[in-house]
């Protein structure tokens, strides 16, 4: 029986080992790699192309729905599972317009986990618990609104649903940076700060920078300690 290979991508060493040692004990599966961010893991897939990618949503670097849509750009043959303490509908949605086939909240049981794989190496999709097929998929899209044949906004789409560089001024706000310290920071002008701001606060239907970064902490897409500010470098 050929097994399915599997790679884990957490930068938490033990959920990340938990999650190994679980797999690796279903008789069919082969754990073939790992990876604790998400630059690294894009690497790591292309070299070992495993059958499936089981993804934490919030990693350094490059982040698990922008890791999804890099895999589905450029037509690897791995199939994604992500995995998150976020479980909200808008999140759902990104991942599958990024190309992941299932998207799990992190209580997840190791049996469960496991079915959800084996379920995704038969072609279907896993949505809050639910095996569905794509055309389910895509009434389920829409269902809420949502055009099936659509990708994420914001150009690229590799970013879910900013800009690589929205992205970044995202990341310093979450520093409490002015977009003074930003422009400095990134090296672009005042402007352009003041003018990537208003997007960000657009994209995401807030009001403030704090309301964007609340918002993107409880996604997972930034981390108070992502990066170091100016002042500590």
């Amino acid at each position: 029986m050929e097994k399915i290979s599997l790679m884990v991508v957490d930068d938490h060493p033990i959920f990340r080992k938990g999650v190994i040692n679980a797999l690796s004990l279903e008789p069919d599966f082969e754990v073939i790699g790992e990876s604790s961010n998400g630059d690294d893991a894009l690497e790591r897939i292309r070299e070992l192309r495993p059958n499936v990618a089981v993804l934490d949503v919030n990693l350094p670097g490059m982040n698990g729905q922008q890791l999804t849509r890099r895999v589905s750009i450029e037509k690897l043959p791995t199939r994604v599972v992500l995995v998150t303490a976020y479980d909200d509908e808008a999140q759902i949605i990104f991942a599958l317009q990024a190309g992941a086939y299932a998207y799990c909240a992190k209580d997840i049981s190791p049996g469960a986990l496991a079915n959800v794989i084996r379920s995704v190496m038969e072609g279907r999709y896993v949505i809050q618990k639910q095996v569905m097929t794509k055309d389910e998929v895509n009434a389920w899209l829409v269902a809420r609104g949502v055009d099936p044949a659509s990708k994420q906004p914001g150009g690229t789409g590799e970013l879910v649903p900013l800009s690589e560089r929205e992205m970044e001024v995202l990341t310093c706000l979450a520093q409490g940076l002015s977009n003074k310290e930003i422009a400095a920071k990134l090296g672009i002008s005042h402007q352009t700060v003041k003018n990537h701001v208003t997007a960000v606060l657009r994209k995401l239907q807030v009001d403030d920078r704090t309301q964007a970064v609340v918002y993107a902490l409880q996604r997972g897409w930034v981390r108070l300690n992502q990066d170091v500010s100016p002042d500590q470098a």
